[in-house]
C-alpha cells in the first residue's frame, strides 16, 4: 500500500488517540522540544477519568498541560529523566521525580530493563516521500523507547527541523499507531543565560587548554556558553564538535570558521549531537544540515566512541565540589535540580581520549537568595548532596582563580591544590575544616 494511503488510515484528532490511555497506564512523551502539545492537552482534559498515569519525559521546555490539573498527583505522575526548571518547580505538587541514569544508558534502560511503555507519543517532523518520520533535534532514546512500548502515536508538526543521522533518527509509517496533525507550534526554544564576567574569566583558563584539531563537547549554561563564545571569537583552527547536547554556541563557533570536523577520528566532518535546543537559529542551522548529525545517545555518549576520537576537550558545570574532588552537579542538599545527563559519560571519555582533558568549572561563590555568599568548594558536600562525578574520575578543575589539575594527587596535595582556586575570603576556614579532616599537611601553604 502507498505511503500516502497508510498515513490516511492512521490520521485521526488527538482526543480519539489519547482514548486508548487508561489509568494506571505507563505513558511516554519523549523528549525536550519533542514533547507532544495536542496529545498533551487532549490528555489533561480527560484527566477526572484517569488516575496514577505514570509519564516519561525530560527536560521540559514548557510547562505541560498535564502539570495545571488539579490534583495532579492523583492522576498524572510525572517521570523525568532530566529536569529543567519547570520540571523542578513541579517537585512540589508531589507528581513529579527524578529517574536516576547515565545518559548514555538510557536506550538500554528501555530495552532491557523497562518491561513495558503502554502508550508512546511525541512530535516528528513532516512524513517525507519513504515514508519516514524525522525525530528533529531530539533522536536520543526514541527508537529504544518505540520497541519497547505498545502503541505509538505521532503528533506531526511542520516546523520541526529534519536533522540527518544515518541510524535511529526516523520512524516509518508502518510502524506507527495513529498520527494526529498538530497545531505547527514553532519549535520551543531554550536561550542560554548572559555569560557572566565571572564565566568568562573561567572561560579563558580553559580555551588556553584547547589546542588546533580538538574536538569539543559543551554542557548547558552561562559558563559553557561562555567558553563557545570565546572559542568563536579565538583563532583555533579544524575543531570539532561531538556533544550530547546542541547548543547555540556550536552555531557561533561555526559560522566564525572554528569548526571543520576535518581533524576527528570518526564522523569526519560532522558535529554530532543526541539532542539539540537552543533559538530559531539553532534549529535553522540543523535543518537538512550534512554537516550535522543526529545520533542516539548511546553512541554520542558511549565512553568508548569519546576515547576513540583524539583531543577530546569536554566542559561541563557543577554546583559545588569539596576537598576531596567530589563533583556535585544535581542537586542542592536533598533539592533536586537537574539531573546525572552525561557528565560523567564525558569526564570518564574525555580522560580516555588520547590528549583528552575534563574541564569541570563553576564561579567560586554563589548569593543565596537573602544576599549572603557562599562558597561553592565546600570540605565535603552538604549532607545529601548527589556525587554526580566521583574523586576518582576528577580530572580538572576550574573558577574565575584558576585551574588545577588533581589527578594523581594525594588528598593533601588536592585539598592544597583545589583551595588555590578558591574565593580568597573562604581559604582560611577552608584550611581549618582541611586540618580537622585530617587532609592538610603541616608542610602546606598557608
Amino acid at each position: 500500500m502507498d505511503v500516502k494511503q497508510i498515513y490516511e488510515q492512521k490520521l485521526c484528532s488527538a482526543e480519539e488517540a489519547v482514548s486508548i490511555v487508561k489509568s494506571g497506564d505507563w505513558i511516554d512523551y519523549g523528549w525536550c522540544s519533542g514533547h507532544p502539545r495536542v496529545l498533551d492537552e487532549a490528555l489533561a482534559a480527560r484527566h477526572e477519568e484517569l488516575h496514577d498515569v505514570k509519564v516519561r519525559g525530560g527536560v521540559c521546555l514548557w510547562k505541560p498541560a498535564i502539570f495545571d490539573v488539579p490534583n495532579p498527583a492523583e492522576h498524572f505522575i510525572w517521570n523525568s529523566w532530566h529536569m529543567s526548571g519547570v520540571e523542578r518547580k513541579h517537585i512540589a505538587t508531589g507528581a513529579c521525580f527524578y529517574s536516576p541514569l547515565r545518559y548514555s544508558e538510557l536506550p538500554k534502560y528501555y530495552r532491557n530493563h523497562i518491561l513495558e511503555n503502554d502508550v508512546l507519543m511525541f512530535q516528528v517532523g513532516e512524513m517525507d516521500e519513504h515514508g519516514y518520520f524525522n525525530f528533529g533535534p531530539n533522536p536520543s532514546h526514541l527508537a529504544a523507547a518505540i520497541e519497547k512500548s505498545n502503541k505509538i502515536i505521532v503528533e506531526v508538526n511542520k516546523n520541526f527541523p529534519k536533522c540527518y543521522g544515518g541510524f535511529e533518527e526516523c520512524i516509518h509509517v508502518s510502524q506507527v499507531d495513529m498520527i494526529v496533525e498538530g497545531r505547527n507550534d514553532p519549535i520551543a526554544e531554550l536561550i542560554s543565560p548572559n555569560a557572566s564576567d565571572i564565566d568568562f574569566q573561567v572561560a579563558k583558563f580553559i580555551v588556553e587548554e584547547i589546542p588546533n584539531g580538538a574536538c569539543i563537547q559543551l554542557g548547558i549554561g552561562g559558563m559553557p556558553n561562555a567558553v563557545g563564545k570565546m572559542i568563536a571569537g579565538s583563532d583555533l583552527k579544524d575543531l570539532g564538535v561531538h556533544t550530547e547536547m546542541y547548543v547555540d554556541a556550536f552555531v557561533e563557533m561555526t559560522e566564525n570558521g572554528r569548526v571543520t570536523g576535518l581533524k576527528k577520528n570518526i564522523d569526519k566532518g560532522r558535529q554530532v549531537f543526541a539532542f539539540a535546543a537552543g533559538s530559531k537559529k539553532l534549529y535553522d542551522f540543523i535543518d537538512r544540515n550534512p554537516k550535522v548529525m543526529a545520533a542516539p545517545v548511546n553512541y554520542t555518549n558511549d565512553i568508548r566512541t569519546l576515547a576513540s576520537i583524539d583531543n577530546f576537550m569536554s566542559i561541563n558545570n557543577a554546583v559545588e565540589f569539596d576537598l576531596f574532588g567530589q563533583i556535585n552537579a544535581e542537586s542542592s542538599g536533598t533539592a533536586h535540580i537537574s539531573g546525572a545527563g552525561g557528565q560523567l559519560d564525558f569526564v570518564l571519555g574525555a580522560y580516555l581520549s588520547k590528549g583528552g582533558k575534563s574541564f569541570i568549572c563553576c564561579s567560586s561563590t554563589f548569593k543565596t537568595r537573602d544576599g549572603e555568599v557562599k562558597s561553592r568548594i565546600v570540605p565535603t558536600l552538604r549532607a545529601g548532596s548527589i556525587v554526580t562525578d566521583t574523586r576518582a574520575n576528577t580530572q580538572i578543575l576550574v573558577t574565575e582563580f584558576g585551574r588545577v589539575e588533581i589527578k594523581g594527587m594525594t588528598t593533601w596535595q588536592r585539598t592544597e591544590a583545589i583551595i588555590g582556586i578558591a574565593h580568597p575570603d573562604f581559604r582560611d576556614q577552608l584550611i581549618k575544616d582541611a586540618e580537622n579532616m585530617k587532609i592538610w599537611r603541616q608542610s602546606n601553604k598557608k
